[in-house]
């Protein structure tokens, strides 16, 4: 791997997987994905919103759970923010949260691209 190119985790999907159509995440709306590869556990999930799409990994920097505890329930109620089911921390739809226990850090980003109507690891 070359330096600074991101690093693939355990089991995260390879370049070219394809992760769903982009019609199944509404505008706003969010999705996660959970991949498995032997004892490995991959988990992220994809943001859409203002034309962009977005993937993070699926894990809250404060205390590391990820953040629905109901699938696929990742934003406010007015689709402004990303929120931790856990203990209420907000992040903008960049990743950086500014409310809560983490104020200032980031959600981890996970290369995505859209193309030919779907949503792809990248």
């Amino acid at each position: 791997m070359s330096e600074g190119a991101p690093r693939r985790r355990t089991a995260q999907p390879a370049p070219g997987v394809r992760l769903c159509a982009l019609g199944e995440i509404s505008e706003p709306g969010a999705k996660g994905f959970s991949f498995r590869e032997g004892d490995g556990l991959f988990q992220g999930l994809v943001v859409r919103a203002g034309g962009e799409v977005r993937g993070f990994l699926d894990r809250c920097p404060h205390a590391g759970f990820p953040l629905a505890l109901i699938a696929d329930r990742y934003l406010t109620a007015d689709g402004q923010h990303l929120i931790c089911a856990t203990h209420g921390a907000l992040f903008r739809l960049d990743g950086l949260c500014v409310g809560g226990p983490c104020a200032g850090a980031r959600l981890v980003p996970w290369e995505v691209r859209v193309a030919d109507g779907a949503i792809w690891a990248a």
